[in-house]
């Protein structure tokens, strides 16, 4: 899900439960230099933002829930800082998405939790996805082989939380993110991840929380073929604390 705290500058022209919001974010961007990560050409690359990420969404409120369109842009740029090279692997991505999310109230005890969104070169908003810029092979141009792109992803949750009584409350859902490698990338590189859960929660009190939950993920790889499911029982506790101070 995309779920990432950045500083920002922002514009809230329409405020309340209905609301919409433009901001200029701190720019930021990872890469992978896939196959060629040990060639010493790329030593001398650097990252370069020069831009503020643009962001900004608009949200519709209602006694059933919101639902919720942001969308972003963003300049993304290397330099090559060895002019001798016989190369000249500078390059510019431009990333963008745009993100669709709902909470629906679909009784006084249950409430959906959705989330889609689509983009390229958005990587690192997502709680959970690896690089936004991946290597594409170029042989056609001798003098810049190799190029970055910004790496499509797809992204999905569905949640549902139920509230069984005053002490007992649940949440079950799945969630998935699929990366659109770059034929640069190794064979090992991320591609999709899957993740699954189920718990029961007794709330003893207000502040206290306590229970077991099962969880699932997956993980695919790009090309080598490897993949892996694997199940765990997580047990937790939680005390929320807070102390006012007033005079």
């Amino acid at each position: 899900m995309i779920f990432f705290r950045n500083v920002q500058v922002r514009w809230i022209p329409i405020q309340g439960d209905s609301n919409v919001v433009i901001a200029l974010e701190r720019p930021g961007a990872t890469a992978d230099q896939g196959v060629y990560s040990d060639r010493i050409e790329l030593q001398s690359v650097r990252p370069q933002f020069k831009w503020p990420d643009v962001t900004g969404h608009a949200r519709l409120a209602r006694k059933w829930g919101y639902v919720q369109v942001g969308g972003i842009f963003r300049k993304i740029a290397w330099v090559d800082t060895n002019a001798a090279s016989a190369f000249n692997l500078s390059g510019t991505a431009y990333g963008w998405g745009v993100n669709v999310s709902s909470n629906l109230n679909f009784t006084k005890k249950d409430v959906g939790k959705f989330q889609v969104v689509y983009g390229a070169g958005i990587e690192n908003y997502f709680n959970d996805a690896p690089v936004d810029i991946g290597i594409k092979n170029n042989f056609s141009n001798p003098t810049k082989p190799i190029i970055g792109v910004a790496l499509p992803d797809l992204g999905i949750v569905a949640f549902l939380d139920h509230k069984w009584n005053e002490r007992f409350t649940s949440s079950a859902g799945y969630s998935l993110v699929n990366i659109d490698n770059s034929n640069g990338q190794l064979p090992s590189a991320f591609h999709q991840g899957g993740y699954a859960l189920g718990n029961l929660l007794f709330h003893p009190t207000p502040r206290v929380t306590m229970g077991g939950e099962f969880q699932f993920g997956r993980r695919v790889n790009f090309t080598d073929g490897f993949n892996v499911n694997d199940y765990r029982i997580q047990v937790s506790f939680r005390y929320d604390w807070s102390k006012g101070f007033e005079y």
